[in-house]
């Protein structure tokens, strides 16, 4: 597994709150965070989880779905009334509808449990930079947004939370191509006619190769990715975030 992990953050300013009824999680958790510098905050329920956010300054929330007196959800729904802090979910439910469900109360992002702790992590640095960095962020015409990425078509960069990514020529082309088709299928040959400006003759090895490059520099884990999604069969799609 890759995990992106670009920006050498100072951690000790930013606080997390992991919310879970599991104290073995509850922990493992925390000494991980605690290993890259940050301040962490536990709660057992969102009752808890609650009362915390009101005396204390949360920059990302861990907190798990299934849990006692408030689970997950309604807690989110209680945060979301006054708090614009990132919100990561844990569950041991894996279908889309449950992840639907949890991104729709407001979560900014879904783990699955068991999850790779190292993972975790990069997940709450990357929601925190991307908290931070919009913060006072405003959009330009010139700019495609969709989650934390940012194409700017005028300047030629990308941005994934808030950090410059690193590009080749084609690649950026590939992304910006996406990103203005936001939404719809491409395949194989209408991205390398677009991308080489060339007719497309067996050509799919070379753009799967340069979407997996990309991935590699966009993604927290390219193997799920985030951004670009492949639809099989068909092609290449970016959907809005």
């Amino acid at each position: 597994m890759c995990i992106r992990d670009r920006i050498n953050m100072d951690n000790s300013n930013n606080t997390v709150l992991v919310c879970d009824d599991d104290r073995a999680i509850l922990d493992s958790i925390e000494i991980y965070l605690k290993a890259e510098g940050f301040n962490v905050l536990k709660a057992e329920n969102g009752i808890d989880a609650l009362e915390i956010i009101k005396s204390n300054e949360i920059h990302c929330l861990v907190l798990d779905i299934m849990m006692p007196k408030l689970d997950g959800l309604q807690t989110t729904l209680k945060i979301r009334e006054t708090q614009k802090f990132p919100i990561i979910m844990l569950s041991a439910k894996s279908e889309d509808t449950d992840k639907i469900a949890g991104l729709g109360f407001g979560a900014d992002d879904y783990v699955t449990k068991p999850f790779n702790p190292l993972e975790l992590v990069a997940r709450v640095k990357s929601q925190i930079r991307r908290y931070i960095s919009f913060s006072g962020f405003v959009q330009k015409n010139t700019q495609i947004v969709t989650g934390g990425l940012v194409v700017d078509t005028e300047a030629k960069t990308v941005f994934v939370d808030g950090d410059e990514v690193k590009l080749t020529a084609r690649e950026y082309l590939i992304i910006e191509y996406l990103a203005k088709n936001m939404g719809r299928v491409l395949s194989s040959s209408q991205i390398y006619e677009s991308v080489w400006n060339e007719p497309s003759f067996k050509t799919e090895k070379t753009v799967t190769v340069h979407i997996k490059n990309i991935r590699e520099k966009i993604e927290i884990n390219p193997k799920d990715p985030k951004y670009i999604k492949v639809v099989y069969g068909l092609g290449y799609k970016m959907d809005k975030i």
